[in-house]
């Protein structure tokens, strides 16, 4: 007979009592258990957790419990195997790739909160690549990653070498550290970086076969997220978008919530899988959350198109961008902080006003959102141009002064800016107080810096035909295909990427990039062809 505590709560749990008696069982083997083991190896939330070990009156051990033999013998017997896990069998054959992503996961960025960032176990990111191979099939596909602080990307390519994997990315960190352990590994990886709510990097645009997410746990951020991948996707038709996504057992309307998010775009739910994905973390929803396989329907990116835009900027369930956080107001570019020097213009001065701005601000000015501001070149030239940035989006900063030619820019933001010291050769730039004015430098005279300045003037062309062309432009004797290899010699990761795509590592690799690539064509032979100029130039690099 159980103790009338226990009984209470398996009573209350009714036909989901499964998961405590789970917790009951793993705590009845003589084995000290921590609540964070129990949460993640039974799916449960901490409260649950907590409230079983108080009225079990549980053992303790520092932070570790389990039930004396008298104890385990008054909850009878455990509940029997749980629901077979799709792959689980072919996880041991793969006992290697979950030790070296055990190392991968160890060495990676820590994560941000106001991310959501939780890590999923490597054991989770074998899986998913595992499940993957076994549902469709990978040889000469694609696959789009929207968001991968997990490291899935790494997984996939490990396990199945013939996928060519893209990751799009917000966190400068993940794609730099991506990039460095694919480099180590020979893996076919690509990053791209984009503010989901700015929109999907153009190389990454209907290109894939398959997407994997584990995106915000809010409608908000799982709507968002399912929408860019499914504009990722080649042929929708054909195509799958998989998801990870939790909620505690507790909270069903939550996951009503987001399961209606996906209905709202016209996605068919082809599979769920319970639990799949357990996490170093996410204790208030069982440290675990099920994978979704979404199959689009022939209404499904016209429901995209009509709703990607709605959004809005707070996605997140913790920081200045989660959904509870209220929006904070525009500031008024005619006024900044005190703290800073005023500049030398007036509201009435800015000729396009990019962003969320009040009304009463330069009302005669046109206004552009940032997303469309980042998509494509603004159709005149302004020559002033004030942009309000959302919190949370400041990593958006470099990118949105990339996107115009403008004399002078003003970006207001909250917090500090990362990135600006890669565009030194465009603009001067001073950050104050919240403010960054950036004035156009004028045109260079070096020829590295020329070169370098023409890459980061042409931001929405594709980077590796700007780059030929500069080559041709500074060394007249070299053909397209010769200036094309010397560009894919130097930086293969810059075939169909516009310089708005590249993440931060890539931005700043690109000053000694383009010296290597001006030093390679000097040293190219007017007649020869174009792995032989390549080639001949080589020791010039080396050496």
């Amino acid at each position: 007979m159980e103790p009338d505590g226990v009984s209470r709560l398996l009573a209350e749990a009714g036909v989901d009592a499964r998961r405590l008696r789970a917790a009951l069982a793993l705590l009845s083997d003589g084995t000290w258990w921590t609540p964070a083991d129990l949460i993640r190896e039974t799916a449960t939330s901490r409260r649950a957790i907590e409230a079983l070990l108080r009225e079990a009156g549980a053992q303790r051990s520092g932070d570790r419990f389990r039930l004396t033999p008298g104890q385990a013998r008054a909850y009878g017997e455990p509940p029997g195997d749980a629901p077979a896990d799709p792959v689980a069998h072919l996880l041991p054959r793969h006992a290697g790739v979950v030790e070296r992503m055990a190392e991968l996961v160890a060495g990676g960025p820590r994560g941000r909160h106001v991310l959501d960032h939780v890590s999923a176990t490597p054991e989770t990111v074998v899986r998913r690549a595992l499940l993957l191979g076994a549902r469709f099939w990978l040889p000469g596909s694609r696959l789009l990653c929207v968001g991968d602080h997990d490291l899935t990307s790494l997984a996939v390519a490990m396990i199945h070498p013939g996928v060519q994997v893209t990751v799009v990315d917000v966190d400068d960190r993940i794609l730099a550290y991506i990039d460095d352990r694919a480099a180590a590994l020979g893996l076919d990886v690509r990053t791209r970086w984009a503010d989901l709510r700015l929109g999907l990097p153009p190389s990454a645009r209907e290109r894939a076969d398959l997407a994997i997410t584990d995106p915000p746990y809010t409608p908000e951020g799982v709507g968002l997220f399912v929408a860019r991948a499914v504009e990722g996707l080649r042929d929708p038709e054909h195509g799958r978008v998989l998801l990870a996504y939790g909620a505690s057992e507790r909270t069903p309307m939550l996951a009503l919530k987001v399961q209606r998010s996906l209905v709202d775009l016209n996605l068919a739910l082809e599979a769920i899988y319970p639990d799949f994905n357990r996490y170093d973390g996410a204790e208030a929803i069982g440290s675990a959350a099920d994978l979704y396989v979404l199959r689009p329907t022939t209404k499904t990116r016209p429901a995209v198109a009509a709703r990607v835009e709605r959004y809005g900027t707070a996605i997140y369930t913790q920081g200045p961008q989660a959904v509870e956080a209220r929006a904070s107001a525009a500031p008024d570019p005619a006024s900044p902080p005190s703290s800073g020097p005023s500049p030398d213009l007036s509201g009435e001065e800015f000729e396009v006003l990019v962003g969320d701005w009040p009304k009463d601000v330069a009302p005669r000015a046109p206004r552009a959102r940032l997303s469309t501001w980042l998509a494509k070149p603004y159709a005149s030239s302004p020559a002033r141009v004030a942009i309000a940035v959302p919190p949370g989006l400041v990593a958006a900063i470099p990118r949105l002064l990339l996107a115009t030619r403008a004399r002078h820019v003003r970006a207001l933001a909250e917090g500090p800016t990362p990135g600006l010291d890669a565009l030194s050769v465009l603009y001067a730039i001073t950050a104050e107080g919240g403010v960054v004015d950036a004035v156009r430098l004028p045109p260079p005279a070096g020829p590295e810096d020329r070169l370098l300045r023409a890459l980061l003037d042409n931001a929405h062309g594709r980077l590796a035909n700007v780059w030929r062309e500069g080559l041709i432009r500074a060394h007249g004797h070299l053909t397209k295909k010769g200036a094309r290899a010397i560009v894919d010699e130097v930086a293969p990761w810059a075939g169909d990427v516009t310089v708005l795509e590249l993440p931060g590592h890539r931005l700043r690799a690109l000053p000694e990039a383009v010296l290597r690539s001006l030093r390679l064509a000097a040293a190219t032979p007017a007649d020869d062809d174009t792995r032989g100029g390549v080639e001949a130039a080589r020791p010039l690099r080396d050496g």
